[in-house]
């Protein structure tokens, strides 16, 4: 008998084709945790107006980063599984299942019951909480369990912004940067609806929410709430460089409207030239493995916002991937079950 684990992503198209990027946004976006509102008014916005209209553009971002190997997602999460296999040993098995497309959570959690895991640790590769991505994961998992004969033991890892070797790892990934080169730092998260973070505040009787300063600490009523997740690692990575007060911005990428977080990373960009800021550094602490929002949006987008606005110099630190340090992180939690 083995130790099962299971990493989950949130998955990749197939290739960039208009026509496999068409069919990962259908089955992204008619997930009813990602676009929360009423099921017909879903359907009809997303498989009328936004698959229809988007898929040709996402098509030819996919393109600009696509690698001969394939998606860059996909690559560094089956280097993840791959190290992360080594590290542990024959008495572990690890599987790597994507939220949306494949390899399927279905299809990884098979191979775990295959294989003999009489125990899965599972790990949505999420280091903050929001119901739209590790939310729908355990989802997933829940809904394939529930049709095994023998369910095993499971323990999930639903965050882990708050655990301490998840800044080990950025400190071995970052930690040859000189931040004083700088003139400021962005934190960049991907960006949510405001609405979705105060529907889970109001999941532990937070019915207070602003979207302000009860972001400011962490307590028992938004341990689980995305913005206060993201204010917290960029707190903690704050003191782990040492960067002063007043040098860094915490922001959110990837809107869709006006109602998301803010304030908006490529506004934040855009503005610090204006500030006098012309050289700066961009982390991505909610992606752990690059992707089209690291290597494109921050990459080459927000590079050249920066430039257009008089800007000198922006670099971008890449997502931890298969970092021996975060391999190590991930064995110290797979360990502890």
């Amino acid at each position: 008998m083995k130790k099962g684990v299971l990493l989950i992503n949130l998955g990749t198209p197939k290739s960039p084709s208009r026509k496999h990027v068409r069919q990962y946004l259908s089955q992204f976006l008619n997930d009813r945790r990602v676009i929360d509102i009423h099921p017909i008014a879903r359907a009809l916005l997303v498989n009328g107006i936004i698959v229809p209209f988007r898929a040709g553009k996402s098509a030819k971002l996919y393109k600009s980063i696509w690698t001969k190997d394939g998606s860059p997602l996909l690559i560094h999460s089956k280097n993840l599984q791959r190290d992360l296999q080594t590290a542990l040993g024959n008495d572990y098995v690890v599987e790597l299942g994507m939220r949306y497309k494949n390899p399927s959570i279905h299809e990884a959690l098979d191979n775990l019951r295959k294989q003999g895991a009489e125990s899965i640790t599972v790990i949505p590769l999420y280091p903050q909480y929001a119901s739209s991505s590790t939310g729908t994961a355990l989802d997933e998992v829940y809904r394939c369990l529930r049709d095994w004969e023998v369910t095993p033991s499971v323990k999930v890892i639903s965050k882990f912004y708050d655990r301490d070797e998840f800044y080990t790892a950025w400190k071995s990934l970052a930690g040859d940067y000189n931040f004083t080169e700088y003139d400021h730092i962005v934190f960049s998260y991907h960006g949510l609806p405001a609405r979705q973070v105060i529907k889970a505040g109001k999941h532990y009787g937070n019915d207070t929410c602003k979207i302000g300063t009860c972001c400011n600490d962490i307590t028992k009523n938004n341990q689980y709430c995305y913005r206060a997740n993201c204010y917290e690692t960029t707190r903690r990575l704050v003191r782990l460089f040492q960067i002063p007060e007043g040098k860094y911005t915490t922001a959110f990428q990837s809107r869709l409207d006006d109602k998301w977080l803010k304030p908006y990373s490529d506004k934040v960009v855009e503005e610090l030239p204006k500030k006098g800021y012309k050289k700066i550094l961009v982390f991505s602490p909610a992606f752990v493995a690059d992707c089209l929002e690291t290597i494109y949006e921050i990459g080459t987008e927000y590079d050249e916002i920066f430039h257009h606005a008089g800007g000198v110099q922006l670099d971008w630190v890449r997502s931890l991937n298969n970092h021996p340090a975060w391999v190590e992180a991930l064995k110290t939690w797979c360990t502890e079950f």
